[in-house]
């Protein structure tokens, strides 16, 4: 199996996951390490936690183990949107923790191999792009690739 395609400034092969499970936020496509993903639920009722940010919306009770659930939407500062049918908690596993990812929807999975991918695009000093693991180029889709240690590290100060 040969690796992705890179251009230049890319990160290295190593970086690049082999397969993605891809899923929506605000109409864009965004991906995940399909490796760290443990199942896909979908969405229930979470039990709030005081005194947290706005993004963890609380934690919800996992065949025993409590489970801390964000909503990516909130941690990515895009406007709310009603969770409905299709809204799904991607559960991860990052670290020795395990999380709960709150998506609009599951897209499908990304064989890394067919796709070219790009190094996180620089949009100025202003923007944090730190939560990107790169830019994926599927036909005439884009999915961008988290970091998924980034988002959820950055959300628990650890």
């Amino acid at each position: 199996m040969h690796g992705p395609t890179l251009t230049s400034n890319q990160p290295a092969v190593a970086d690049i996951p082999r397969q993605c499970l891809t899923f929506v936020l605000a109409k864009e496509e965004y991906g995940v390490d399909i490796l760290r993903v443990q199942e896909i639920k979908g969405f229930t009722a979470v039990t709030p936690l005081p005194n947290t940010p706005p993004h963890i919306r609380g934690v919800m009770n996992l065949r025993g183990t409590v489970v801390p659930v964000i909503d990516l939407r909130s941690r990515f500062g895009m406007p709310e949107h009603p969770y409905d049918k299709f809204t799904v908690i991607i559960v991860l596993t990052v670290g020795t923790r395990v999380v709960g990812l709150v998506v609009d929807a599951v897209s499908d999975v990304l064989e890394m191999a067919d796709v070219g991918v790009d190094a996180t695009p620089d949009l100025g000093a202003g923007v944090d792009t730190s939560f990107l693991r790169g830019v994926c180029r599927s036909g005439e889709r884009l999915v961008m690739l988290l970091d998924i240690d980034q988002v959820v590290g950055l959300d628990t100060g650890r």
